[in-house]
């Protein structure tokens, strides 16, 4: 039960940087480069914060937390964090978030068959479900994404994939998570430099980067650490298609997104997928 909150609670955080990146960018009233480096730092201050109460100040808390990280690790989440803002200049909430974790599934699901996991027929069938569910949803009659940022969020995607896969031999979720978002910040200030002549942003643009970062971003991707370590690839990545569902119902309560009957149908399939993913078996006598 502890472990499903948990899933739970994460999905929701993901779900919440979508509507508060597309708010931010779809309003243009931050640029994407800005909106990133914000992003990333608000998220590595304040899972700085909490190591530094967890740890009671010690001697070196920085270097220990830098060492936590990882640069393979934090390579991707900036890439994921980039990819992901620039893409929401142009796609709307749902969209994004579904062309997101379709990549992502698909980085996790072939990396998963590669090390040698072999999912029960009841799991390929949830998955299936909820693949077809998303698919239906992008059939013709959906509003088409631009090709550019359809691009970048399937870059995006692939890079969350691997940053989730590489989060699966998490010992220490909260200090490894604190680790990656520091040593993305040469990164994003490299970004910040080469865009420097199209910064802009209002305290609203600001105050929607500092709470996709510190909250959404921060605390969510902790807790996706200590998740994904304890579940298999295949329901790791089965369970975040959940994640364009909850996108899609910020969307239309937050910014008016129209609200169909495909969505709804598609929600079905995807969320009963998903719970037949989760469904443990019957222990055999």
């Amino acid at each position: 039960m502890q472990l499903t909150l948990l899933t739970a609670i994460t999905m929701v955080a993901f779900a919440a940087n979508s509507v508060l990146c597309r708010m931010a960018l779809g309003g243009e009233i931050i640029d994407a480069a800005s909106f990133t480096a914000i992003r990333l730092t608000s998220g590595a201050l304040m899972l700085t914060l909490l190591l530094l109460i967890q740890t009671k100040f010690k001697t070196n808390p920085l270097g220990n937390i830098c060492r936590a990280g990882s640069w393979s690790a934090a390579g991707w989440l900036c890439v994921y964090a980039t990819g992901f803002s620039f893409a929401y200049v142009s796609i709307n909430t749902a969209t994004g978030a579904l062309i997101l974790f379709g990549a992502v599934q698909l980085t996790m699901m072939t990396a998963s068959l590669i090390a040698g996991e072999r999912p029960a027929k009841r799991v390929w069938t949830g998955y299936a479900m909820a693949v077809a569910g998303l698919l239906f949803l992008l059939s013709p009659g959906a509003d088409a994404p631009s090709l550019s940022g359809a691009l970048l969020m399937s870059g995006a995607g692939v890079a969350w994939g691997m940053y989730s896969l590489l989060g699966r031999g998490s010992s220490n979720a909260l200090s490894q998570t604190a680790g990656n978002f520091l040593l993305t910040l040469p990164m994003s200030a490299l970004m910040l430099l080469f865009s420097v002549h199209r910064l802009h942003g209002n305290v609203d643009g600001i105050m929607l980067a500092i709470a996709s970062g510190a909250l959404a971003s921060g605390l969510g991707y902790a807790l996706w650490y200590h998740v994904v370590s304890r579940v298999s690839g295949t329901m790791a990545a089965s369970v975040q298609l959940s994640v364009p569902v909850l996108a899609a119902a910020g969307g239309v309560l937050l910014m008016q997104e129209p609200l169909s009957a495909r969505l709804i149908i598609t929600s079905m399939m995807i969320l009963g997928g998903i719970a037949l993913v989760m469904k443990k078996q019957p222990a055999r006598g």
